[in-house]
Parts: structure tokens; sequence; C-alpha cells
């Protein structure tokens, strides 16, 4: 499992890039999985909504702009300069004032047990030092009947693997740090993107910490799989 504290200082020092390393990585692709998100859960209405592992508040602004307007948003984060790049986003954005970023553990969550409908989070579980207590900090804060999503980095079909851990293993890092001058910090996220479970693995540990109704749907060749759970 992922170091906090080491984990903490990369993001801290890529911050400031983060974003368009992002859409230049992806090839924009990263919006469309946030869409698949957000439509998952608009469907779920829930009146307020913890966006976990928040980074610079992407998913946090999707959701401000598509759920209505009486919902309450939580962005919460544990790498305040990431959080700082979230609030510079508020501040230039209309219509998304309504969204509160915090600082905040997600192996500690600072909010009281069965307090929000819904958690979200988004590449933010495979950085979690322990994975199971995070997921279980996660249904504790969650109401009865509640939904979790997890959105979240998986392992692709197998005819695409080799082509896929190729870009992973030679042209990510090398391109990540060209753009922020970190190819230490993507050497350790393409290894963490290698070692996480595919979906019936996350399935697994999702429903170990409590959760039922779990289902995953794989999405780009299965790159990426949104996970969704009840409380």
């Amino acid at each position: 499992m992922p170091d906090s504290v080491s984990v903490n200082s990369m993001f801290a020092r890529i911050a400031g890039r983060y974003d368009l390393a992002n859409r230049l990585l992806s090839g924009g692709i990263d919006r469309r999985w946030r869409r698949h998100l957000v439509r998952a859960v608009s469907r779920a209405k829930p009146r307020d909504v913890l966006d976990l592992a928040t980074g610079s508040g992407d998913v946090a602004f999707a959701l401000a702009r598509h759920l209505p307007v009486e919902t309450r948003i939580v962005g919460m984060d544990f790498c305040q300069p990431m959080l700082d790049e979230a609030v510079k986003k508020q501040r230039a954005q209309a219509g998304v004032s309504r969204i509160e970023f915090r600082q905040g553990d997600g192996l500690a969550l600072p909010l009281a047990a069965e307090s929000v409908d819904a958690v979200t989070i988004s590449f933010g579980l495979r950085n979690m030092a322990d994975r199971h207590r995070s997921l279980t900090e996660m249904h504790r804060v969650l109401r009865s009947g509640g939904r979790l999503f997890v959105l979240e980095f998986s392992q692709p079909v197998r005819g695409f693997r080799p082509f896929y851990l190729f870009y992973l293993r030679r042209v990510l890092p090398s391109l990540a740090g060209w753009l922020t001058g970190d190819r230490a910090a993507y050497r350790y996220l393409n290894e963490t993107i290698e070692l996480f479970p595919g979906p019936a693995g996350l399935a697994a540990e999702i429903r170990a910490a409590g959760f039922s109704a779990v289902h995953a749907r794989r999405l780009s060749l299965g790159i990426v799989a949104l996970h969704e759970a009840t409380k």
C-alpha cells in the first residue's frame, strides 16, 4: 500500500500542473469518465455528497453543475496544495460557490457517522495507505441506503493489456516528467495502476467493507471502471 506522507508530498509537488497533465496524458477522455460518474450520482438524487480525494475539484465542479442547487457538496482532500488549486478554480467559475472544500484524511474522515447520502472518489482509492480502512470510513459516514461511487483505473481487457502496459511503463513517465518536471511522481502512479485490482477484485473489497448491491462497469476497454454500491 502507498505511504501517506510520500503521496501527500508527491501531489503537493505536481499540484500546479496536475490538470494539464491529466488532460494531455488521457487525451481528454478523463472528461468522459467523469460524465459517467456524474450521471450515476444524479440518478441517486442525493441531498448531500462527499467528493473524497477531490484533488483540484473537477468532480466536485461537475457535480455542482448537474445536481440541484440545494444539494450540498463537500470536496475533501488531504493535500492542501491540491485544495488550493481547487479554490483558485472555484473563484474563477460561476455557480460553484456552494462547494465547500475541506482538508481531511480518507482514513479518518472528519465527518459524523451517517451524515451524507453519497460518497464519490475518483482516481484516489488506489492512493490510500489502507484501502479497507478508507472504504469502511466511507461506509461509516453514509446514511443507510446511501450510495458509494468509485471511479478508478482498472485492468484492461486482455488483448489491449500489452499496449496499455507499454504506455504506462515507457510513455507516461517520460511525457509526464516533461509536463510536470516530476518523472518520479508518475512512475509511482503507473506502478499503482498496474497493481490495482480489476473490477471483480475491487468489488470484493467494497463488499468486505460492508457494502451491498455492488456492481462495476468497465469503460474504455477496461482502463477504468465505475463501481457503485449501497450501504
